[in-house]
């Protein structure tokens, strides 16, 4: 394995395969019709979606763990993780007979907290991100004597991370491009030392959400950025405020470029390919794709671009309102307040007019005192599902038509 003043060699990411095999998947990369129409690219997903733990990060911890002395872990292992390098590290203990403690925000999703417990793992929450977390895991290792495997900022992790390279120049031969979600920059670098090593011509980009933007900050800087300062991210998994030196190393080397995605392009990228691709996928998962998707690599037109799909552990909470809203922006849901007349027969007759144009009421609240209105009318909230937001407009010049003068919309 290389030294701290090394990079990550190809030879390092082979050994990591072998090392990994039986206890890490082989995921596939499938080419999907639609979304490549929908931007204009060839595209192909590599599915980390579907690997282990259900995300790629089970083979760094496995890779790691691997290659600890029956010492460190027999002492155990801590970690610290927003979730998806936590249940990593959680299952790679658990097959090589460790003891794992792991350190989460508070703000954790909580299938992913679930889902480590669930592993064997002992959970403390602490702080209110990643680096809180870190930084608490770091006390805790000296106090506990444990083997720290840090998400990012190690060798063995990113030879780990790296085998997903090595597959997808074997799955895809004619591949020009390969796109990565990045936020610490462990599979980024992997993925490029191997295809960069493999396939030189192939460029390799990575995608940070705007809202911690640390790392997209260095690259183009060339040297380390300061910490940033942000909000809560749908790409929790990727929302690394402290950038490290090792990884930025290997980016600066093998990464053609990294470019930024905002949130509403994440909601929209996740939406996208749940209901346009089949396939689930997380804030941090779908970052990459929703940059393609939001037109942020307009030199990929046409060509064959891998775009990997970090993850899949989402809250179903979470998809739920995602979905909501993203139907909402796209007029196939939209909530009215429509005054009527206080008088018996009058909410019949709103809703036979909806009826009538094909809007499927989902629900009705019917108000006659926290409104607006005269003592004679009442306020009808109804929610309803539409067609697009066309037929939106249909329906409210229909309304007009038959008098209904106080109509307002939300969505």
């Amino acid at each position: 394995m290389a030294t701290s003043d090394d990079l990550v060699t190809l030879d390092d990411i082979r050994e990591a395969r072998q090392r990994i095999a039986g206890a890490v998947d082989v995921t596939p990369c499938i080419e999907p019709y639609a979304l490549s129409e929908r931007c204009g690219i060839d595209l192909r997903l590599k599915l980390e979606t579907v690997q282990r733990t259900g995300s790629f990060k089970a083979r760094g911890a496995v890779n790691t763990l691997r290659c600890l002395s029956d010492d460190e872990r027999r002492r155990g292992v801590i970690a610290s993780s927003a979730g998806n390098h936590a249940q990593g590290v959680a299952y790679a203990a658990s097959i090589t007979g460790a003891q794992a403690l792991i350190v989460m925000p508070r703000t954790t999703p909580l299938i992913k907290i679930a889902r480590t417990r669930q592993l064997g793992a002992e959970v403390v929450l602490h702080g209110d991100g990643f680096d809180d977390a870190y930084d608490h895991a770091l006390k805790l290792q000296h106090e506990r004597g444990l083997t720290f495997i840090h998400a990012f900022d190690d060798d063995r992790v990113i030879a780990g991370q790296g085998t997903i390279g090595l597959e997808l120049v074997e799955q895809v031969p004619d591949l020009e491009a390969v796109v990565v979600p990045v936020g610490g920059g462990g599979v980024l670098s992997g993925i490029a030392v191997a295809v960069k090593s493999l396939r030189s011509e192939v460029e390799v980009y990575g995608v940070q959400t705007e809202a911690a933007p640390a790392l997209e900050r260095s690259f183009h800087r060339g040297e380390l950025a300061a910490p940033t300062e942000g909000g809560r991210s749908l790409a929790d998994g990727i929302a690394i405020k402290r950038p490290a030196e090792r990884t930025f190393r290997h980016l600066r080397k093998y990464v053609d470029d990294l470019r930024l995605v905002s949130e509403e392009e994440i909601e929209t990228g996740i939406f996208h390919l749940l209901e346009t691709g089949k396939v689930i996928a997380e804030g941090a998962g779908a970052a990459g794709l929703a940059a393609v998707l939001a037109g942020r690599f307009p030199e990929l037109t046409g060509r064959r671009t891998a775009v990997v799909l970090c993850g899949a552990n989402i809250d179903l909470n979470i998809l739920g309102r995602i979905i909501d809203r993203s139907l909402a922006r796209r007029g196939r849901l939209v909530q009215m307040r429509i005054t009527i007349r206080d008088q018996p027969g009058g909410l019949a007759a709103l809703l036979r007019l909806l009826a009538d144009r094909e809007a499927n009421v989902l629900r009705v609240h019917h108000d006659r005192i926290f409104v607006r209105a005269s003592f004679w009318e009442v306020q009808v909230h109804v929610a309803l599902e539409t067609k697009s937001r066309a037929h939106v407009e249909e329906i409210l010049a229909a309304l007009a038509a038959a008098g209904y003068g106080r109509v307002e919309t939300v969505g």
